[in-house]
């Protein structure tokens, strides 16, 4: 028996936060904005809640819809608090031992973390705690914040007046990288955001209580509304008391992950008070506008280049059509079977309106390419429709180089725009041309009319440029097998 799985050639998920206090159904919320937040990680989803004097729980591998929408299992979670969280694993296997929120017994109480991004010198860090006699469970960098906390020397600060939340900050100034976080004690509710704001992270209002949430889109479908984001550097605890806010990182300039509105927020979400469908017809636009060749008629690979290719289509007045029919309903893995036709994967979820692109001359729109695996056969599947002509065309710049901070790249060595040019990329898809938006083109489209300010960019785009905005301490140390010595075997 073979698995496969439709994702492998994409960008894969981050992570997904949220928080809610003081609400009567805490858990049930908390349930829901996760359910908005999954297409940030579909490996595993996990709550704790809290009753004021006991912290209750439930980790789970798999879909949050296929966990947390039972009775008895909200009945497990009781309490006016609750955080939670949706996994991608980027650090630590996909086994339950890594699956968040974490919970530890601290000297100043209880205390449950969930974390979206990746600290950069978490091995490092670990290297050294563990010389210190620290015992670790997961192979997470989550429980390296843990530890931290539980090792911080500072009992009181005289601004903060709080010794958990002063034990907390003191721990991620030893961090590095990208995090966006929310935590959980037995009287407060507590969301970090890195320095540079790389992690989204944003405050809601149910009626009156305050929710954090990785998104939007997770305060809409609880009938919640936006606050404002959390800014980047910024603490913010919330209790019985109301909110409090504190900036105790040295001041950074802002620069939040081009990728959420590229591929990761949904559609429906505002990131740093942008509409990210907007966003990306806008992106689209700017790519029609960088096309040298035309063609008969728009198709976007569905979902991630349809907004890109309606922009496409309005600057080009080239007709928009629904060329390619995703399947919705087909999981991660499907069983292959051994006598599998030709692109068996590609086809479980994708599969041409041949009636669109038969005898035309195809314009295809794409979020981005990785390994460029999934083009060839989407390509391929346009051919075989009939397609005169395949035009290619990616609503992002080449990605060359990996990412540290979240985002599930592959080595330099597989990303296919690091060891080819655009044309052995073309010959190498099979299609008529090739191209991608250029670097200014994407800033531009996002309201920057000059395009990136080198001295000064506004987002975080190494993947395109290779300019990391923080150290990469741990950037040398290859894999993480030495991490532990324990064998969990993931169940198929």
């Amino acid at each position: 028996m073979f698995l496969w799985n439709n994702s492998e050639d994409k960008l894969q998920e981050e992570c997904g936060v949220f928080g809610i206090w003081g609400h009567p159904e805490a858990s049930t919320i908390t349930a829901l904005g996760l359910h908005a937040l999954q297409h940030r990680g579909q490996e595993a989803a996990g709550i704790v809640s809290c009753d004021g004097k006991h912290f209750h729980s439930e980790r789970r591998l798999g879909l949050v819809g296929d966990n947390f929408t039972k009775k008895p299992v909200i009945n497990k979670l009781p309490g006016s608090s609750a955080i939670g969280h949706v996994r991608y694993s980027t650090t630590g296997e996909p086994a339950l031992r890594n699956v968040q929120p974490l919970f530890a017994d601290l000297a100043g109480g209880g205390f449950a973390v969930a974390h979206n991004g990746n600290i950069t010198n978490a091995l490092t860090l670990r290297g050294e705690l563990v010389k210190n006699g620290a015992i670790f469970q997961s192979t997470s960098d989550t429980e390296t914040i843990l530890q931290l906390i539980a090792r911080s020397k500072l009992a009181y600060d005289s601004v903060i007046e709080d010794e958990q939340v002063s034990r907390f900050i003191d721990a991620l100034g030893n961090v590095e990288g990208a995090y966006a976080l929310v935590a959980l004690t037995g009287d407060k509710l507590i969301g970090v955001r890195d320095p540079l704001g790389i992690r989204p992270l944003v405050i809601g209002k149910l009626d009156n209580f305050f929710i954090l949430s990785s998104e939007t889109c997770a305060l809409d479908i609880i009938g919640a509304k936006l606050v404002r984001e959390v800014s980047n550097g910024e603490v913010v605890v919330i209790s019985d008391q109301g909110i409090r806010s504190f900036m105790p990182f040295p001041v950074a300039p802002y620069r939040p992950c081009i990728f959420e509105y590229i591929y990761f927020a949904r559609p429906d979400s505002v990131v740093g008070g942008l509409s990210v469908y907007e966003c990306r017809k806008k992106i689209g636009q700017q790519l029609a506008r960088e096309s040298t060749n035309s063609g008969e008629v728009v198709v976007p690979v569905p979902d991630s280049g349809v907004p890109a290719a309606l922009g496409f289509a309005e600057e080009s007045k080239i007709p928009f059509q629904l060329g390619i029919i995703r399947n919705h309903y087909v999981g991660r893995t499907f069983i292959e079977p051994q006598q599998s036709s030709r692109d068996f994967g590609v086809k479980l979820k994708h599969n041409v309106n041949r009636q669109v692109v038969e005898g035309k001359s195809v314009v295809l729109i794409d979020d981005s390419i990785v390994r460029g695996t999934t083009s060839v056969k989407i390509v391929e599947l346009m051919r075989e429709a009939g397609a005169s002509e395949v035009h290619m065309k990616i609503a992002s710049p080449p990605i060359k180089f990996p990412d540290f901070y979240g985002i599930d790249t592959p080595s330099t060595s597989q990303l296919l725009a690091s060891f080819k040019s655009i044309d052995e990329m073309r010959k190498f898809i099979g299609a008529d041309s090739l191209s991608f938006l250029s670097v200014d083109g994407l800033y531009k489209a996002m309201g920057h009319k000059n395009g990136r300010d080198n001295d000064n960019p506004a987002f975080t785009d190494h993947c395109f440029t290779g300019d990391y905005p923080t150290t990469l301490e741990d950037n040398n140390r290859e894999g993480f097998e030495e991490l532990s010595q324990l064998v969990v075997k993931k169940e198929m």
